[in-house]
């Protein structure tokens, strides 16, 4: 069976110390996965296994049953998988409209040229138009990346992850610094952003977590020790001595 992205045995050091140890993950085409942890339980470099940014040590990652270990990331990405950073990654002078066209280039096969009018590259500014809707920045159109609110900057950047046509999403605690309202907002937008996607995100927030994972990924000290249900992680005693404790129960109340 080939999984929209496994990981195998995937082991990552640093020197003598071993941050991922032996990861074993499948997770299948459609899915929505949370990746969770307690601070330096290796969330983020396990993000940056995957995406190409660092090599493993040793183990393998798959996308769609092809090995990218040891690719690079605009390899990877060319590939079918794309990503978000904690701080947000857009470019601050160009407008929303410029943002989302630059992420659809590629994807529409315009390769670096100066004989081409961008305006009238007639596929690449509709899917872009569609793109601005999808986010819900219509109004912020032709404004400068750099004068967006920070939740606006945040959905942009979400757009611009999605604008390739990438079919595996990782987003790198996409909420963070948000309002409840906003949080709330965001929610709606990544499911429906994500529709026919497979997603995993690292995400400190259980509200946001239990609303929008299929599945959680419990990583502590650099290895998953749980990968289920929310309903079933909510349940496990070893999660919540290793890391959810109150944080359950508050969740559990709010829902």
């Amino acid at each position: 069976m080939s999984y929209a992205l496994e990981l195998k045995a995937l082991t990552k050091s640093f020197g003598k110390t071993e941050i991922i140890r032996g990861v074993d993950l499948a997770v299948n085409a459609g899915e929505r996965i949370a990746v969770i942890g307690p601070n330096g339980a290796g969330k983020s470099t396990l993000f940056n296994l995957i995406s190409g940014r660092l090599t493993p040590s040793s183990g393998e990652v798959l996308l769609n049953g092809e090995r990218i270990d040891g690719k690079k990331p605009y390899e990877i990405n060319r590939l079918g998988l794309a990503r978000s950073f904690q701080i947000t990654n857009i470019f601050p002078k160009l407008s929303v409209f410029e943002n989302l066209r630059c992420g659809v280039l590629w994807s529409l096969g315009y390769r670096y040229t100066f004989l081409r009018f961008l305006s009238n590259l007639d596929d690449a500014n509709e899917r872009t138009e569609e793109l601005v809707r999808q986010v819900g920045l219509e109004r912020k159109r032709d404004v400068l990346a750099v004068n967006l609110t920070y939740a606006e900057q945040r959905a942009l950047e979400i757009g611009v992850t999605i604008a390739g046509g990438a079919s595996v999403i990782l987003l790198d605690e996409p909420t963070a610094g948000m309002s409840k309202t906003e949080t709330s907002h965001f929610i709606a937008l990544i499911k429906e952003v994500t529709i026919g996607k497979t997603l995993l995100t690292v995400e400190h927030d259980m509200g946001v977590v239990f609303g929008l994972a299929d599945k959680i990924a419990v990583v502590v000290y650099g290895e998953v020790i749980a990968f289920d249900t929310p309903a079933a992680v909510r349940a496990n005693a070893k999660v919540q001595e290793a890391y959810l404790g109150s944080s359950v129960a508050d969740a559990q109340a709010g829902h």
